[in-house]
């Protein structure tokens, strides 16, 4: 096992392998047919964006108005119309966050733009729509770090945008309930992906997308709102389709990431302003706290290990609730609304990876067995049956099972039971080159496969068994956004879940292999905890 700064170091270099390949262009489009026009009208005003390399890009288009000022912490406004043609060739900064390698501190409350990308070539129908969701903990993260060139040039429409994060996104003071008595509170984050599903349902057909046929699609914290989007009642009609890429804050398991209630978000967000001399809970509270300087609000998010453990629920940080079970967006808990069968009825991907985010503060192998309760004899015959392993590889296997990789199987069993079908998978593919030191895929490498973007990052170091799997992996994610069916051409066959069985399509060193799942016994494992605590 790895331990927190080395898996933090291996996501960030997954990450930042994604971000270097979607940075390059596309394929060119060989479609024959008129080329498609670089300025549209949409219903704020015209946006002009630019041809390249067979895609045309429009960046950094409001979808909302700026949540700065008294706006912080208030749900999203409609931007205010233009008169003049707005030109959409520059990504908006990222929203405010902690400072880090890539972000220096400098990015802005005024973030709330939307992005997207659509093939050069009109093909005289409406195109299917992807609107991705980044990841990083509901703390970091931001559209311009996944262009969307690469997943147009194979005919269809990209969409990515900003939204909220940390305590700008994730805020609950109890003042903010005499605002406005009917608006949800606290997940402000998610009500930006709401209003950016919404202005995709307006406004994607002047981009020649079809707003009808859009899938959302997320990894990590972007998977865990792909999943709060699809038990959020407020979200329903604004999508036809989901992947979820390890999808976490909150899993499809209630226990595995708890999600804060709002009582609990109310009391943190008391705490933290009184932290910083608010002592008031009323009005004038809101008032100062809108007064401070946005760097103010993301103090003390600094150590990355510290608020990653928090959001595991190893750890507390000041005025940090992450994701909010706020009775309105999030009713309850997404397990217990997909359990009921309150969600949307939509087609859906879902896995993670076999090496995935493995986030613990236990120290002895005692400690991580107590996870499973009265079943930690049965654990310690599964996961050490040997009496050899290293807490590293213990809590690697251990916790990547509990937070991203049952959960994600228990969404495929929810969803198959509901009549919908579910593709489940397990990514385990490791690019030749690093197998000598990788013995699995670690979170968030599987982006760059998905968007066949491979050849960009490894360049010569790339071989022929890395560039098929990601043309493979690619393959299936957009004939899914296409038409909810992710089998085309000559890829293996991609059986829907099946719960009875429990297959599972795997990405592996040796190839793509839909059978039985490698890891069963150790989920349904897991399974049996959790049903025990439910």
């Amino acid at each position: 096992m790895r331990s927190v700064s080395t898996l933090l170091r291996l996501c960030r270099i997954a990450l930042a392998l994604a971000f270097a390949a979607l940075a390059t262009p596309g394929h060119r489009c060989s479609a024959s047919g008129a080329e498609a026009p670089t300025q549209v009208q949409i219903e704020s005003g015209r946006v002009q964006g630019r041809a390249a390399d067979g895609v045309i890009a429009f960046k950094g288009i409001p979808f909302a108005e700026p949540p700065i000022g008294a706006l912080r912490w208030r749900p999203p406004q409609p931007a205010t119309p233009w008169s003049n043609v707005l030109e959409a060739s520059e990504f908006s900064s990222d929203c405010a966050q902690p400072p880090s390698k890539r972000s220096k501190g400098a990015d802005s409350e005024d973030c709330l733009y939307i992005n997207v990308w659509r093939p050069a070539v009109a093909e005289g129908k409406p195109l299917p729509v992807m609107v991705w969701i980044y990841g990083g903990a509901l703390t970091v993260g931001g559209a311009s770090l996944y262009p969307g060139d690469g997943l147009a040039a194979q005919g269809i429409v990209y969409v990515s945008f900003n939204y909220r994060l940390g305590r700008f996104g994730f805020f609950a003071h109890p003042a903010l309930a005499s605002e406005d008595h009917n608006a949800p509170r606290g997940n402000y984050g998610y009500m930006d992906q709401v209003a950016a599903l919404k202005w995709v349902k307006h406004n994607i057909a002047a981009f020649g997308g079809d707003p009808n046929n859009v899938t959302i699609a997320g990894e990590s914290a972007g998977g865990g709102s792909v999943l709060a989007l699809l038990s959020s009642p407020m979200a329903r009609g604004l999508f036809q389709r989901a992947i979820l890429q390890s999808p976490g804050l909150p899993t499809p398991r209630a226990g595995a990431l708890p999600m804060r209630s709002l009582v609990d978000a109310e009391k943190i967000a008391v705490d933290y302003a009184r932290s910083l001399g608010v002592d008031d809970t009323g009005p004038r509270a809101l008032t100062k706290l809108r007064a401070l300087p946005t760097a103010k609000l993301y103090e003390g998010l600094e150590d990355r290990q510290e608020w990653l453990l928090a959001a595991f629920g190893d750890a507390e940080v000041p005025g940090m609730s992450f994701a909010i079970v706020d009775g309105r967006l999030v009713p309850a808990p997404p397990e217990v609304t997909i359990r009921a069968g309150r969600q949307a009825p939509v087609p859906v991907i879902v896995g993670a990876n076999d090496a995935d985010l493995a986030v613990s503060a236990v120290k002895t192998p005692q400690e991580l067995f107590a996870l499973f309760g009265p079943l930690a004899s049965q654990a310690r015959t599964l996961y050490d049956p040997n009496g050899d392993a290293s807490l590293q590889e213990l809590i690697q296997n251990v916790i990547a099972d509990r937070s991203m990789v049952e959960p994600s199987r228990n969404l495929a069993e929810l969803t198959a039971r509901a009549g919908e079908p579910a593709y489940f998978y397990r990514f385990s593919y490791v690019p030749e080159v690093g197998r000598a030191t990788e013995s699995g895929a670690p979170h968030g490498s599987e982006i760059p496969f998905a968007f066949d973007r491979v050849a960009a990052v490894l360049k010569d170091q790339a071989t022929a068994r890395d560039l098929a799997m990601a043309k493979t992996i690619s393959g299936y994610w957009v004939d899914f956004v296409k038409t909810g069916n992710p089998n085309r051409g000559e890829r293996p066959e991609w059986q829907p879940y099946d719960p009875t069985t429990g297959d599972v399509l795997n990405f592996t060193n040796t190839g793509v292999k839909f059978g039985p799942d490698p890891l069963k016994a150790r989920l349904d494992l897991w399974r049996s905890v959790w049903e025990k605590r439910r």
